[in-house]
């Protein structure tokens, strides 16, 4: 097994990516500002504290940590959370400084995190993609700080595949929302509502196009792109998200009411379909996600009973059709 050294890793999706490659028997290094409380730190990870846009810390820890693989997680997760220009320095100069100094060390294995939101939904001056489903084909045209920062992400692992050939493998992947172990039992998401919630009113999940992933489904992308990545085209991007949409109802009649103009494109996005395709991780990688919404969440008790009959209605149906 490999030692992985992880950025970020006392963030929502870093926890789960740490947890989840310690349990696949990697020896994990958590590196982030903020550590894990004592208490929930795994035995076996070994935790590291720092500011890695201070000049040289990276390298510092990464010289120190001698990992087989960096995962790079660590940034500002949200868009507009801060000022656009601190978002837009801060990403970007993480992603450079980990990849980089990663490099110079020649390590041989180097990922790191982007975003959907290359691809520029949202946008207040409207968007329609090409063609649905998306996938890494589909034009970014990011619109803000946060989406533009992740697609410099990525061009950074590929200007360094360009550069140093085959001696050093570099990926980069795009969860889609992801939901942590805990918000299945009603935690509250980023947003501040609930899961259920966001499933009893399609308006809250809309506007990410009714994409999500669980964060234990990313662990388990990572641990099998680690273990794929010298047999693909170097600096490849894929998205990682669930087999199904965060929706009871069929994407073709949500997407309309929502997306103006996407009535044909979203026609056929049938059934459980999601917005956004994992057919590249499945075919280079052999990787499947394993949850599902239908089979991790517990009903909220605050909801009325008609909407919590329609959750397990909608769960029930697929579980038949699929």
């Amino acid at each position: 097994m490999s030692r992985i050294f992880v950025t970020g890793g006392s963030g929502r999706l870093g926890r789960s990516v740490v947890a989840g490659l310690s349990a696949a028997g990697h020896e994990v290094i958590s590196v982030d500002r903020d550590a894990i409380p004592a208490d929930q730190l795994l035995a076996g990870v070994v935790q590291e504290t720092g500011d890695l846009l201070a000049p040289g810390e990276a390298l510092r820890l990464l010289r120190e940590a001698r990992p087989d693989a960096v995962i790079h997680l660590a940034a500002i997760a949200v868009p507009f959370s801060a000022p656009e220009d601190v978002i837009f320095a801060t990403n970007t100069r993480l992603a450079y400084a980990v990849i980089s100094a990663a490099t110079e060390l020649g390590i041989g294995k180097i990922v790191t995190a982007s975003s959907p939101t290359v691809l520029g939904y949202g946008c207040p001056a409207g968007w329609l993609p090409a063609s649905f489903p998306l996938d890494e084909q589909t034009a970014p045209k990011p619109w803000n700080a946060y989406a533009l920062s992740k697609l410099i992400a990525e061009q950074t692992v590929q200007m360094f595949a360009a550069a140093q050939g085959e001696k050093i493998r570099y990926a980069a992947f795009r969860p889609c929302y992801v939901i942590s172990p805990e918000e299945w039992e009603g935690a509250p998401t980023q947003q501040g509502h609930t899961l259920a919630e966001r499933l009893a009113d399609p308006a809250l999940s809309a506007p990410a196009l009714f994409n999500y992933v669980d964060a234990r489904d990313v662990a388990d992308f990572l641990d099998v792109l680690l273990q794929k990545m010298d047999s693909i085209p170097n600096g490849e991007t894929f998205f990682v998200g669930a087999a199904d949409a965060l929706a009871t109802a069929s994407l073709a009649e949500l997407m309309p009411r929502f997306l103006p103009g996407s009535e044909a494109l979203a026609a056929g996005l049938t059934g459980t379909s999601p917005a956004f395709s994992i057919a590249k991780a499945r075919q280079l990688l052999g990787w499947e996600p394993k949850r599902s919404w239908r089979t991790e969440l517990k009903t909220d008790s605050t909801l009325n009973d008609e909407t919590s009959a329609a959750l397990v209605s909608a769960g029930s149906d697929a579980k038949e059709t699929s």
